[in-house]
């Protein structure tokens, strides 16, 4: 099999998660991750499809095996009768068409044997990287539930914690702003009975004067 692919493999896989994470340009890591995590599912469908061209090529391979050593073997026996019949022409003519045929079946054979050991070595880096993205995957659930912690804190503390600059958190400047705004009301609904109950002292004080005399 190409060498390309399993060196772009090894550099997409096995690239350091920390190093990615940790460049400046990179604002938001998930992002990155699920961007890398994506190149990687294709990459390993890629592999997925080169497995499956694999398989078809190894019983490419057996079939021509078997349709060469057939022949292979119908010319040896043809060889045989010609030189029987001492038919030297003929003789000639099948001991080389069988050494052709004996040839391919031959190749196909072995061609065979090492379509087979590129699948199992093929399958079995293919085992391994499905393994690494599974183990990618989670991780990066890891870092998700981390990451909405961290912005749950955050949230949490820019809005009950108190600072120097604020000496009133927001739910102690929501309180005030009510006392204030009750304050206010109450104030103005005094102003404007203030007339009426003067008005009502001042009757009663003179009605107590009469009553004197």
């Amino acid at each position: 099999m190409s060498t390309n692919i399993f060196t772009r493999i090894k550099d997409s896989i096995s690239a350091d998660l920390h190093t990615m994470m940790d460049k400046k340009e990179q604002k938001n890591p998930i992002v990155a991750l699920n961007h890398y995590l994506r190149q990687s599912e294709q990459e390993k469908e890629k592999v997925r499809k080169l497995i499956d061209r694999q398989y078809k090529l190894k019983e490419e391979f057996a079939r021509e095996y078997v349709k060469a050593q057939e022949l292979a073997d119908k010319r040896l026996k043809q060889a045989q009768i010609a030189e029987r019949a001492q038919e030297e022409e003929m003789h000639e003519f099948a001991l080389k068409e069988h050494e052709e045929y004996q040839s391919r079946a031959d190749r196909m054979k072995a061609s065979r044997e090492e379509a087979i050991t590129q699948l199992e070595s093929l399958e079995q880096k293919y085992e391994e990287m499905k393994h690494r993205l599974k183990d990618m995957h989670l991780r990066r659930m890891e870092l998700m539930g981390r990451e909405n912690i961290a912005k749950a804190n955050h949230q949490i503390n820019r809005v009950v914690d108190e600072s120097p600059e604020k000496p009133f958190s927001k739910f102690e400047e929501m309180e005030q702003y009510i006392e204030n705004l009750e304050y206010k009301v109450n104030s103005a609904y005094y102003q404007s009975t203030f007339d009426s109950k003067i008005a009502a002292i001042e009757k009663k004080l003179d009605e107590k004067e009469v009553n004197q005399d």
